[in-house]
């Protein structure tokens, strides 16, 4: 698995005109290609009267899919250039649909290849990106008496806490941090603790770095 990865930081949308022709790209975060698909179904409908819809997505931290369409548009010349920018900016798990209102005025196949990228980038510029790091998911379960300070002392020390679930017996606290601090952070909480805290490692997730 990647350690990180970038993505958009909100969905939304950012206009530019070229030529009289006006370029719409809607961005979009999505962790599946399922949520991808729905995506551009949905802009396809708000945008049923544009001349095109053109899109790309890049799904997995390791950017393992990687899908594109020039919606009618001469081939190569959108979806493929958006799909470049994507990956230029080493984006993932995001989706961008550049919907298309002619002007009437052509721009030739190299113009429509700026077009289509450069209202990529320029919808990342506006709409920001974010990175997300891999994280190891795990479990503290501590006593009430001791629950209020090992909350306060994570929080102190820049730990994500995920969840926090009181039980009758006892305190369950999800948290995640990277892989290296593993070691070193279940020392700490046997010291914070007097070793009455249990520390359960889980699966991997990603988080905002």
């Amino acid at each position: 698995m990647q350690d990180e990865y970038r993505t958009v930081a909100r969905a939304g949308v950012h206009e530019t005109e070229i030529n009289r022709s006006r370029f719409l790209c809607a961005l979009a975060p999505a962790g599946t290609e399922q949520e991808a698909q729905d995506f551009i179904a949905s802009v396809r409908k708000e945008h049923a009267d544009a001349t095109h819809n053109c899109w790309a997505y890049v799904i997995g931290a390791d950017a393992s899919v990687q899908k594109a369409s020039d919606d009618g548009e001469p081939g190569g010349t959108a979806g493929v250039p958006m799909l470049q920018m994507l990956l230029r900016r080493e984006m993932r798990y995001v989706v961008a649909v550049v919907t298309r209102y002619y002007g009437g005025v052509k721009l030739g196949a190299g113009g429509l290849i700026r077009a289509y990228g450069g209202a990529v980038g320029e919808a990342l510029d506006t709409l920001g990106t974010l990175t997300r790091r891999r994280f190891r998911l795990a479990t503290v379960t501590v006593d009430h008496h001791r629950a209020g300070k090992v909350q306060n002392d994570l929080r102190a020390t820049g730990r994500e806490v995920r969840d926090i679930r009181y039980g009758a017996a006892a305190v369950t606290i999800e948290i995640g941090l990277p892989d290296a601090d593993v070691d070193a952070f279940r020392a700490w909480l046997a010291d914070v603790t007097a070793g009455t805290a249990a520390f359960e490692p889980g699966g991997e997730a990603y988080g905002d770095a």
